[in-house]
């Protein structure tokens, strides 16, 4: 079998159409460039992420993504022409089948779309920090039709990108990181209020995840039923750990409280047990 005998070998025949080993080189071929092309843009892109502060991972990841995509669909319509395939006479003879299957897997397209406004778009991005039910959680991975997140408890989840796209959502992210969080307490009454005061602020100063130039604020707030009222304002960065880091602070504020004395309250009710004439047994 000479060589030209052995490119035109047919390896799979329908109706028509014929499958032969210089076809599977062709679309090796087509392949094998597109993932040329695919790496040697990642190695450009990662050169520019070092390089200039206008393009992060998360752009890096938008743009890599889209390019696959795109080089992937392409090298799919050029793999078809080379078997012989008309692309716009299949999609005409299909069209019916496209109708019916659209119906179908609607919400399936809207994900798609989705994905692609949220990709070019870059309101949401990996690494992202949102809010998904009320819970934060870090975007770890977006793809066409669905986005993982990572809650604080580890678990992953997995969101359609059109309940993304539909709905008002929270990203901590975005803009301005930094915000506004408080804590409440009540002490007994009967304390030194200026105290209490000093040593919330005293707290807060130390806390790590303070914002320097925003100065953190203690407001007595109420006379409550059991304790008097404050509530420390302070300023700090939105992260994905900032519970934890405000636990660190509730735990500094009660140390800080026993070792000045100051007490915090709880409620107490007082039972008063009355007899009637009658109601005891003789």
């Amino acid at each position: 079998m000479t060589m030209h005998e052995f490119l035109q070998y047919e390896l799979l025949r329908y109706e028509k159409y014929a499958l032969t080993v210089f076809d599977v080189i062709k679309i090796a071929a087509i392949f094998l460039v597109i993932q040329v092309i695919i790496t040697v843009i990642g190695i450009v892109l990662a050169r520019a992420v070092k390089r200039s502060d206008r393009i992060d991972k998360a752009k890096k990841y938008t743009i890599m993504k889209l390019v696959r995509y795109f080089l992937y669909t392409v090298g799919i319509v050029l793999s078809l022409q080379t078997l012989g395939v008309n692309i716009s006479g299949l999609l005409v003879g299909s069209a019916a089948l496209l109708v019916g299957i659209g119906l179908g897997l609607q919400n399936v397209f809207s994900d798609f779309v989705s994905g692609f406004v949220i990709l070019f778009e870059g309101t949401v991005k990996v690494g992202d920090v949102i809010e998904v039910d009320g819970m934060p959680a870090k975007v770890m991975q977006i793809d066409i039709r669905t986005t993982k997140v990572i809650k604080r408890d580890g678990n992953y989840i997995i969101i359609p990108n059109s309940l993304i796209t539909g709905q008002k959502l929270n990203n901590w992210s975005m803009v301005n990181k930094v915000t506004r969080f408080q804590i409440n307490v009540g002490v007994a009454y009967g304390t030194d209020t200026t105290l209490v005061k000093e040593v919330l602020l005293d707290c807060a100063q130390r806390f790590t995840e303070l914002v320097d130039d925003r100065h953190p604020r203690v407001d007595f707030v109420d006379f409550g039923d059991s304790a008097l009222m404050f509530r420390l304002y302070f300023w700090a960065e939105r992260s994905f750990e900032i519970e934890v880091n405000l636990s660190d602070l509730r735990l500094e504020i009660d140390r800080a409280f026993r070792e000045k004395g100051i007490s915090i309250p709880f409620p107490q009710r007082d039972l008063h047990v009355r007899t009637f004439p009658g109601s005891l047994q003789k």
